[in-house]
């Protein structure tokens, strides 16, 4: 990568999100943008210089919602433009689909997922609804025609075909289930589009999902743990304090370079760990494990995939390394606020 790009982090004990130029192996802080409530997630649609950030509710009674913020390459500014309310409660995962035309969110306190038309930025009213236990996560197909949620509450993936107007048309069947009490947490779909792969939070494992390309379904077909098994480590429940019972607590996925890792964080012992990806698609645990920054929730690589960014959510930092297979070289620790949980390259 040797022209320079942008990294955006939100910081949501701050309210804030930090935009950094990455350039030359660096990271320089241009801008911090506040007033962000709780700010946990965003999607970032590059092409149209626009973020669409997820927002908490106010203590002056403002509800939870979308903000549309345009983004000022040079400054690092980010500017208001539109925002959608959300009165049943925020989102913890935004995904854009169709080039920028659609939004799908899924709400983890709420217990709902939506699909959103965008206009010129204009986050539309919600068109189509699904309500599962701890919704955490949504992404759709490339091809823009499916939609597919995880929830932890409920150990299930579920499947949707995403209709001309964005609804949520279910597939037969609706949902795939997970290993009982693992914690479904965060997905990632292969450039084939022939597989899908869910990181637990509760187990930690990568589940590896076969998907019927024409269809849309899913199939569970293998795992493998990524946490660091050496640590002592016990399985988790919901509800449960995972730092005080020294608990698996997963968090984040990513795909590395050409697809032969699959990148995971583990916060309680605060790991990055790549998973390997086998040519038929399945998956090997980690043979090393790199300690990070605090409480590792979100990360990111860059699009060749040879950097990747880190935050965590008890650290005021970032770190930088350059990725070499499933290796981490630390190039760079960079302050960015509090709470940082969410890492996006534009």
């Amino acid at each position: 990568m040797t022209d320079s790009a942008l990294v955006l982090v939100a910081n949501a004990g701050d309210g804030s999100i930090s935009v950094f130029r990455f350039e030359d192996e660096r990271m320089t802080r241009l801008a911090v943008t506040e007033g962000l409530a709780g700010c946990s997630t965003f999607a970032v649609d590059a092409a149209r210089d626009l973020v669409y950030a997820g927002v908490k509710g106010s203590k002056e009674g403002e509800p939870a919602g979308v903000l549309t913020l345009a983004l000022d390459r040079e400054s690092g500014r980010l500017e208001p433009r539109s925002r959608l309310d959300l009165p049943d409660g925020g989102m913890n995962y935004l995904a854009l689909t169709r080039d920028g035309t659609g939004l799908l969110g899924a709400a983890y306190s709420g217990g709902y997922g939506i699909s959103c038309p965008i206009n010129d930025g204009v986050v539309g009213d919600p068109v189509s609804r699904v309500e599962f236990a701890n919704l955490h996560a949504v992404v759709p197909s490339t091809d823009g025609r499916y939609a597919y949620f995880v929830s932890l509450g409920d150990d299930l993936v579920a499947q949707y075909a995403l209709d001309d107007d964005l609804a949520l048309v279910p597939l037969d069947p609706e949902t795939v289930g997970a290993p009982e009490g693992s914690g479904p947490r965060h997905l990632v779909l292969n450039a084939a589009q022939d597989a899908v792969y869910v990181l637990t939070e509760f187990s930690g494992e990568v589940l590896h999902y076969a998907r019927d390309t024409a269809h849309g379904t899913l199939r569970l077909v293998g795992a493998a743990t990524a946490y660091d098994r050496t640590k002592g480590l016990a399985h988790s429940t919901f509800g449960a304090d995972p730092m005080a019972g020294h608990l698996i607590w997963g968090a984040d996925l990513h795909f590395g370079a050409d697809e032969r890792y699959l990148w995971a964080t583990e916060r309680t012992e605060s790991t990055l760990a790549a998973v390997a990806v086998a040519p038929d698609g399945g998956v090997t645990a980690p043979s090393r494990f790199f300690v990070t920054e605090p409480q590792p929730r979100g990360f990111a690589l860059s699009a060749d995939g040879r950097f990747l960014v880190a935050a965590g959510e008890r650290s005021t930092t970032v770190s930088l390394y350059a990725v070499d297979g499933d290796a981490l070289d630390l190039l760079q620790q960079v302050e960015t606020g509090g709470g940082a949980n969410w890492v996006r390259f534009a």
